[in-house]
């Protein structure tokens, strides 16, 4: 896997640890802990052992009482492991939990709420491009993406055409989650045509040839293995009329990429475009993640059809961005953040371009990619003081 500091910031309490496979939870958490005592869940006896008897976990931290950390990977294979956890940590023991997770579901759905609150949700994020540094390349990262476990292999083609099928024969069929396998596939292919777009079910469903509800299911069990995300509409104090549906996103552009047809019928420049955004979106969810405060992402869009790619909204500002796949910054690619800025003068505007020239024009920081993923870091955003 590929390795690299990472800008997670870990919690002094106890935490949950979520992320897709590859991501580097494994291996972060080894770093971080390395005298921990650990319980790896994906090792089929140590499932065994544990699924026969949860409370086995109590009889060894009782024979380890000096541990400061206990780590238990994969938490979402035994959720019932977190009953016995949360009566340690009511015992107050002087121990850390820290529980990963490359799956939602079960979580959500009864073991998380266990623990009372007791426990933090954190995730880690595929690498960003200011992480990764000088080993950063755009090219790169458009064709394979940021996921660790992909960058780091010999063959990372390989291995992001077979990441489908990990979650489709350990989590999906392995879970019972879905009756149809293929038809989930179909669904996963269909969803690639929505990546960096407004999502539209009723089209989706069209496309898989399955039914509006099994589709609103499927797209449930794709963002609780974290595999895509939405991005919501940006409404505080809105002054327009405006869009209501989410856009949708995988989690990593390679994984687009694995899931997007190519052939003579699909355009390049489109496919190109829709990796490129995705790339930003990636970055700026992972930003507001690990900046301090309260960050969301947004997109703004009105009903007339005048749209700003991106809208990060927290304690450290309101930020406008717009992501253009064309090497010049045109006049009419400014349209949108110049209606934005009607809207909310306060914020701070930029265009990402796929070009090499930094200029300023009308209050809009346009922007080469490569450059701003480069320099954007937690808590900072890379505006140079404009």
């Amino acid at each position: 896997m590929e390795t690299s500091a990472r800008f997670f910031s870990a919690p002094q309490d106890h935490f949950f640890l979520l992320g897709p496979r590859g991501t580097g939870k494994t291996y972060w958490t080894r770093q971080q802990y390395p005298a921990a005592l650990r319980l790896d869940l994906l090792d089929p006896e140590t499932l065994r052992t544990f699924a026969a008897r949860p409370e086995r976990l109590r009889e060894r931290l009782d024979a380890v009482p000096h541990a400061r950390h206990v780590v238990i990977d994969e938490v979402q294979k035994l959720p019932e492991l977190l009953e016995v956890a949360h009566l340690l940590i009511e015992e107050k023991r002087g121990m850390q939990f820290i529980f990963t997770g490359s799956s939602a579901r079960k979580l959500r759905r009864g073991g998380v709420n266990l623990l009372g609150g007791r426990a933090a949700q954190r995730t880690l994020h595929p690498f960003m491009a200011a992480e990764l540094g000088p080993r950063f390349h755009l090219e790169s990262a458009l064709q394979l993406g940021m996921v660790p476990v992909v960058l780091g292999a010999a063959d990372p083609s390989e291995i992001l055409r077979g990441y489908n099928g990990l979650y489709l024969r350990e989590e999906v069929q392995a879970e019972g989650m879905v009756r149809n396998v293929s038809s989930f596939s179909r669904f996963l292919e269909a969803m690639s045509f929505s990546h960096a777009g407004v999502l539209n079910l009723a089209n989706v469903a069209r496309e898989c040839q399955v039914n509006r509800k099994s589709v609103e299911g499927y797209l449930e069990i794709l963002e609780d293995l974290l595999l895509s995300f939405r991005v919501p509409v940006f409404t505080r104090r809105a002054k327009r009329s405006l869009v209501a549906h989410p856009k949708f996103y995988f989690f990593d552009t390679g994984i687009f990429r694995a899931n997007r047809p190519s052939g003579p019928l699909d355009s390049p420049a489109e496919i190109d475009g829709a990796a490129l955004e995705g790339l930003v979106a990636q970055h700026l969810r992972a930003w507001c993640d690990y900046s301090a405060g309260d960050h969301r992402l947004y997109y703004w869009q009105t009903r007339a059809k005048v749209e700003v790619d991106f809208v990060v909204y927290g304690n450290g500002g309101l930020y406008a961005l717009e992501v253009k796949n064309s090497n010049r910054v045109r006049p009419e690619d400014l349209r949108g953040l110049k209606n934005f800025a009607q809207d909310y003068p306060e914020s701070r505007r930029f265009l990402i371009h796929r070009g090499t020239e930094r200029t300023l024009q009308d209050g809009i920081l346009c922007l080469p990619c490569d450059e701003f993923l480069r320099a954007l870091v937690p808590d900072h955003f890379p505006d140079g003081g404009v």
